[in-house]
């Protein structure tokens, strides 16, 4: 079962920037792309941890703050010649308030 969540409205949310939301078990980082796309990934880097919603948005990339891993936005990839992924969550837009799918 699915439950969208209300996250803000898409001009609270800076381009090339983030918001976090916190679930029970997991903190997301949603963010806004230079061209109004929002992607939503787990906000800890798979290399240490790093949270990626402090780290520097390129394309439809995310650089960790900490070691700078390239992580894909769009899929979770880390870009190499690194290795790994981080989960990925569904995001839309209606009426400009930008949702966020969280799993039960």
């Amino acid at each position: 079962m699915s439950n969208w969540v209300k996250v803000a409205p898409l001009e609270d949310i800076p381009q090339l920037g983030a918001r976090v939301v916190r679930s029970k078990e997991i903190e997301i980082g949603v963010f806004r792309l230079q061209d109004d796309r929002i992607y939503a990934v787990n906000n800890k880097c798979p290399h240490k941890g790093g949270p990626l919603s402090e780290g520097i948005v390129y394309g439809d990339k995310i650089a960790c703050p900490l070691h700078s891993w390239k992580i894909s936005l769009v899929d979770g990839q880390v870009e190499e010649p690194d290795v790994g992924e981080t989960a990925c969550f569904k995001t839309k837009i209606e009426d400009g308030i930008v949702y966020l799918e969280l799993k039960d």
